[in-house]
């Protein structure tokens, strides 16, 4: 009888050490597919255009950094990356401020019609931007914003109301309804209960939706292209389809900047990954 035990438990030991080794290669799999094209474009930023024809795959030579003072110098890049600074950043910070405001009430209070605009808010994820192009431009006309930073930053404002608002709406349920009472027995108002209370508490939830709409501005072409002709207020995608058509054959410059444009976000991302995995776990959370 001991001897059947320990047969089955050592081949249950071994199904269980190749169960475990077949994830290991699964995930080492993914990673690889995900992490190898980002890597090879910035080891290419660093090669000469003889080594990225002849040795693509091949670690460069010698690290140099002069591709890069060159794109700052010669070709504009920090106008470039200042307006994509500001329009995604100033688009972000006004949207988790103006967002989470309607999120909180929609979270938190009950009053007729509450469940239908969220609904509301929610379809709007299913139109699709492009289809807005003629609004979007005769409003961005009228206002006299045309060609300016400041028009595209506005339009990244509205872009991101449906996703914020139901990301952070998840986030203001997950946070007991007790703590809300408990400030308002202390004397707290609606404001100071929001402020001091549910937004610390909400931090996952606002990253989460800050680095989404941070990383979706960031990198969005069409209405910066659509809105803006001048070379003053270009943002760096729109300098990237520039170099793309223009230095077809300098891969070296192409890829320096296609690693300028990634960067900040893979390192926005690295930095906040423990609260976007939290947020994304307090999605399910009903109130």
């Amino acid at each position: 009888m001991d001897t059947i035990t320990k047969a089955n438990g050592a081949s249950f030991n071994v199904k269980r050490l190749i169960t475990r080794i077949f994830m290991y290669f699964i995930i080492v799999f993914v990673i690889v597919i995900s992490a190898f094209p980002i890597l090879w474009v910035i080891m290419s930023a660093f090669k000469t255009n003889g080594e990225i024809l002849t040795s693509p795959l091949a670690l460069p030579t010698h690290v140099s950094f002069e591709v890069f003072v060159e794109l700052f110098q010669k070709y504009n890049f920090p106008r470039y990356f200042l307006n994509s600074l500001i329009a995604a950043g100033v688009s972000t910070a006004a949207s988790l401020l103006f967002y989470a405001m309607g999120a909180y009430v929609l979270a938190k209070f009950k009053f007729p019609g509450r469940n239908l605009i969220f609904v509301l808010f929610t379809i709007t994820l299913l139109v699709p931007a492009h289809s807005k192009t003629q609004p979007i431009f005769s409003l961005i006309m009228n206002l006299g914003l045309y060609d300016n930073i400041w028009g595209v930053t506005l339009v990244y404002i509205s872009t991101g109301m449906a996703m914020s608002i139901f990301i952070l709406r998840s986030g203001f349920m997950s946070i007991p309804k007790s703590l809300d009472e408990a400030a308002r027995i202390d004397g707290a108002g609606f404001f100071r209960t929001f402020w001091t209370i549910n937004m610390p508490l909400a931090k996952s939830a606002l990253t989460t939706a800050g680095i989404l709409m941070f990383l979706g501005n960031w990198n969005e072409y069409y209405f910066a292209s659509l809105l803006t002709v001048s070379d003053v207020n270009r943002t760096l995608p729109i300098a990237l389809a520039f170099f793309t058509s223009e230095f077809s054959y300098n891969y070296t410059q192409l890829f320096a900047a296609l690693a300028i444009v990634i960067l900040p976000g893979i390192i926005l991302y690295a930095l906040a990954q423990e609260k976007v995995q939290a947020s994304v776990a307090a999605t399910g959370v009903k109130g």
